[in-house]
């Protein structure tokens, strides 16, 4: 028999789908009475299918697995995220069969903006109603925990400060004869494993059973897995995935078999690399527009005060590690930068008098926001290094390589926090793999802000 991990199916879920595919129809219709629109064929068209899609769009991104010990915020993302998903599908709908012309520009847009609130909103208070009666003590269900050490404590932690969860740990089970009475988040270890192991009680005192142990203890899990499986408590094994650095890490299957991903991106999501290239696509045609007559007094600029090109080209490694070349405004004598290759060197390179005053103004990028319109970089993401320095710092640094799980960016978390040119590539790369594994548009959007809050001029601009 082949064993499968199955997504919950609760009635809480349940519930979800239905809301979830009936609350955009529902909005459409209240908001079209509000403005006196006909309910017409087209948006009943409209409302059933936004419905249909919201909810392949939700189940896709992750909405209704695992909800029951997702944060609001967390859950609230997918939401907007699906929503914004359903949006587009619904945009390339009308676009190909060019069926838009009768449907209200007023209440479509209301209604696109009403709808993701209502979907947060009644999750908000769907989760408030269950949390007041499982503080009270209603579907609760009683935790031992088996294994004491980091991994159990910080379950324990976990599910204390998330009572509306649902999930109360009353006990921790332990090998070790020193924690024997201690008490962890005020849960008592009130026993030996072994000895929990020969009451036989569990299902009597016990929901549901953690084991909490590591991974070295592999002899004892099946021992204990053998002896629970004489009983009826339902057992859940957490494999103690802190004793790794790891990198967006996350739980999938593939044919019933449990994955888990250590060092891993967001951007690897099929969904998450259509936005960010939607996103870097939208907002680098906007800007380039916006910037062109500065790029011209740039280049005349460039052109008048020293001979040679306007546009510098340089090799450096971006996603996957693969080699890109990437455009700079020429801030050097020609040639100049073939006669000295030495990492921690700009202050000592010889600029012109306007390239000077272009790199430390960080004008000379712009013509990169060129390399994100051809998808060679981002907008947001780690500064690309050049292939020889990628080499030498691959083997000093660790981690270093992680950073190539996404595309370069032209700007980034490590340089809005102060960590750019010539300063410390281990604290770069730290910045660079916390935006990796934190990414969302909505961080993107606030590294994007600060750059320009905090302005292009910086200390260590050279």
């Amino acid at each position: 028999m082949t064993a499968q991990v199955r997504e919950s199916t609760s009635l809480t879920v349940w519930t979800h789908r239905l809301l979830d595919g009936v609350i955009p129809a529902i909005t459409l219709y209240l908001t079209g009475a509000l403005y006196n629109n006909l309910w017409s064929e087209k948006y009943q068209i409209l409302a059933i299918l936004s419905g249909l899609l919201i909810l392949v769009f939700n189940q896709f991104t992750g909405v209704y697995s695992q909800w029951r010990g997702r944060t609001l915020f967390s859950g609230s993302k997918l939401i907007l995220k699906g929503w914004f998903l359903t949006w587009l599908a619904l945009l390339a709908v009308a676009f190909l069969f060019k069926d838009s012309a009768l449907l209200s520009r007023v209440v479509l847009t209301v209604w696109a903006i009403t709808t993701p609130f209502i979907l947060i909103l009644y999750r908000l208070l769907l989760r408030s109603l269950l949390g007041k009666f499982r503080v009270l003590g209603w579907n609760t269900r009683r935790v031992a925990i088996l294994g004491a050490g980091e991994l159990g404590q910080r379950l324990a932690g976990t599910l204390i400060d998330a009572k509306m969860l649902g999930y109360i740990p009353t006990a921790f089970f332990d090998y070790d004869e020193s924690k024997q009475n201690k008490k962890f988040f005020g849960v008592p270890v009130t026993g030996t494993i072994e000895g929990f192991l020969n009451k036989k009680h569990y299902a009597r005192d016990f929901d549901e059973i953690y084991i909490t142990l590591p991974l070295r203890a592999e002899e004892k899990i099946k021992e204990i897995l053998n002896v629970l499986a004489d009983s009826t408590v339902t057992v859940k094994f957490i494999p103690d995935c802190f004793a790794f650095d790891l990198l967006h890490s996350q739980i999938t299957d593939i044919g019933g078999i449990p994955i888990i991903s250590v060092y891993d991106s967001p951007l690897n999501n099929l969904s998450n690399k259509f936005i960010k290239r939607s996103e870097d696509i939208f907002l680098s045609t906007i800007i380039l527009l916006l910037i062109s007559p500065l790029l011209l007094f740039i280049s005349i600029g460039i052109k008048v005060t020293s001979p040679g090109p306007i546009i510098f080209k340089q090799t450096r490694v971006s996603w996957n590690g693969e080699n890109f070349n990437i455009y700079k405004f020429r801030s050097m004598p020609v040639n100049t930068d073939e006669k000295k290759l030495q990492w921690g060197s700009a202050k000592e390179k010889t600029n012109t008098k306007f390239g000077s005053f272009i790199r430390k103004t960080s004008l000379d990028e712009l013509p990169q926001f060129f390399n994100t319109l051809k998808g060679d970089m981002s907008i947001v993401g780690p500064r690309p290094e050049r292939d020889v320095f990628v080499e030498k710092f691959r083997k000093d640094v660790p981690r270093y390589m992680q950073k190539h799980m996404t595309k370069a960016g032209i700007t980034g978390w490590a340089q809005i926090n102060g960590w750019r040119g010539d300063t410390s590539i281990e604290k770069r790369v730290q910045f660079d793999l916390y935006y990796i594994d934190h990414w969302s548009v909505w961080l993107d959007i606030k590294i994007i802000l600060l750059t320009i809050v905090k302005g292009f001029i910086n200390k260590n601009a050279y």
